[in-house]
């Protein structure tokens, strides 16, 4: 009986470690950008979300018909961008910016996935990209 209390200790000891290890799962960026496309956006800064697991930059910029939109751009996580030297005061509203990136595979949603952007008014450009 002991042999068997045991084992079924070891079980519980085996899954209660495996359940507080850390996950690494992520979502596909193919599944929402194509990847192997790029476009190209300039207008205003309107809002610039620093934080994890996903920066976002949303910008009134126009579509291809010229039509204004707003559009979110996906970046890298706050502390990704952090360690590249991006704080949450590098952009501000009304900020004019060129960015491009990998478009979202549905355009009505009007999303990039951030390869690049560009501050024309000082000169401030970041360029990368993250898994």
């Amino acid at each position: 009986m002991t042999h068997k209390l045991f084992m079924l200790v070891m079980l519980v000891v085996a899954m209660a470690s495996l359940s507080v290890m850390p996950t690494h799962a992520h979502h596909s960026f193919a599944a929402t950008y194509f990847e192997d496309k790029v476009s190209k956006i300039e207008g205003n800064l309107v809002q610039f979300l620093f934080r994890n697991p996903h920066s976002f930059v949303h910008v009134e910029a126009p579509d291809e018909s010229g039509q204004m939109q707003r559009w979110a751009v996906e970046w890298g996580a706050g502390l990704q961008l952090g360690q590249q030297g991006v704080t949450r005061e590098t952009l501000k509203p009304n900020d004019h910016v060129i960015i491009e990136g990998n478009p979202g595979r549905n355009a009505a949603d009007h999303r990039l996935r951030m390869r690049s952007i560009f501050r024309p008014a000082d000169g401030w450009k970041w360029s990368g990209t993250f898994q």
